[in-house]
């Protein structure tokens, strides 16, 4: 039977493309279910505020009416604008060729048609969103916030004639159980020397004050990685409503100066990846008891986001982020760490975990890129 490649347009329809991977990926221990609740959150243009300034449209492929594949196109204003980019993302599909083709041939058009004259992803609406396929550790078990593919992708990614824009790397290994002299010697001089201080904080409502200021942070720190487009403020009310309602407040490190105002943060959570896998998409009616489970017994942390502003990066802030989650972590019993996606080539970066036993790319993903 022919492939048929239909239009999402419908929130039953959305459904069906969000929970396609559920089935494309059962009984691999590898892969982790996001939520549905917050894919519908990010993909529905009433409820993400990225549709001010986004356009976008999914397409599922049907095979003997089973779904066979799934794509989404996307055009940010901003990147359209200055670089005539699209995007292609929440992109599986099953180990078939056609399958993809006709998944990325119309992604291609569609993109064309809104005048970009290249194509670039697996990325989302936002540098919070999933992005970049994996091509290196698929032996490893994902986090909530990454993406997790067959190794199959990758051919038909070359297959379609991408070339990599961009790749990332993933630290895992064990948390440390001590800081190097180096880090404990920084940190000693950087209190006195420039009167900045981490926040201690009673409460989660304590934190949501500061929030705001973490998001303004991310802007200015990551303004020049690649991909990523700047916050508005009603993408950052947004993220604060959807990640500081999630967090233990004891693995949130805020860094501020004499002016209360932040200059470094770091979002860490104990790993959800078994809970996600256990929750099978849905918190409800089980699925945050193995979520509560994870919060509060796991020897795994999940280090999401980490930033300092610019004008504070080379003075070794730093060391202070170390320094309170090495602290928080021998405290609260966690052994084991994974850290985000961190772009291969910003050393100075990675730089900073140099003291550290962690391994550095044993998890790689990377962006891909068609020019038309």
């Amino acid at each position: 039977m022919s492939l048929e490649i239909k239009e999402v347009n419908t929130k039953k329809e959305l459904k069906k493309f969000i929970t396609f991977p559920f089935r494309l990926y059962k009984g691999n221990p590898y892969y982790v279910t996001p939520l549905v609740e917050f894919e519908m959150s990010t993909l529905l243009k009433e409820k993400n505020p990225a549709f001010d300034h986004a356009e976008a449209q999914y397409w599922i492929v049907e095979k003997d009416g089973k779904i066979v594949g799934r794509i989404a196109a996307i055009v940010l204003e901003p990147e359209l604008k200055e670089k005539s980019l699209a995007r292609f993302g929440w992109v599986d599909f099953i180990d078939d060729k056609e399958v993809s083709s006709l998944l990325f041939e119309t992604a291609k058009k569609w993109s064309e048609s809104k005048g970009a004259t290249a194509i670039h992803g697996p990325m989302g609406f936002t540098d919070l969103d999933f992005e970049g396929a994996l091509v290196q550790g698929f032996e490893e078990l994902a986090t909530q916030a990454t993406i997790y593919n067959h190794a199959y992708y990758i051919d038909h990614f070359k297959d379609w004639n991408l070339e990599v824009a961009a790749t990332w790397v993933e630290l895992r290994g064990k948390a440390p159980s001590k800081n190097p002299e180096k880090v404990n010697r920084a940190v000693r001089i950087i209190k006195e020397r420039f009167k900045v201080n981490v926040k201690e904080f009673k409460n989660t409502k304590e934190i949501l004050k500061y929030a705001p200021g973490v998001f303004e942070v991310l802007n200015e720190a990551y303004s020049d990685l690649y991909g990523y487009i700047p916050l508005t403020q009603k993408q950052i009310d947004y993220y604060v409503e959807q990640y500081f309602g999630f967090i233990r407040k004891e693995f949130v490190c805020i860094i501020v100066n004499e002016s209360d105002e932040v200059v470094g943060f770091a979002l860490t959570l104990p790993s959800l990846s078994k809970a996600f896998q256990k929750a099978k998409g849905s918190l409800y009616p089980l699925g945050f008891i193995h979520v509560l489970k994870s919060f509060y017994f796991n020897d795994l942390a999940d280090l999401f986001l980490i930033g300092v502003k610019p004008e504070y990066q080379k003075l070794g802030i730093h060391a202070l982020i170390y320094d309170y989650l090495q602290k928080i972590y021998e405290q609260k019993g966690i052994k084991y760490m994974a850290s985000g996606p961190m772009l291969e080539s910003n050393k100075n970066v990675l730089n900073t975990w140099s003291e550290f036993d962690l391994d550095v790319g044993k998890i790689k993903r990377s962006c891909f890129i068609k020019h038309f």
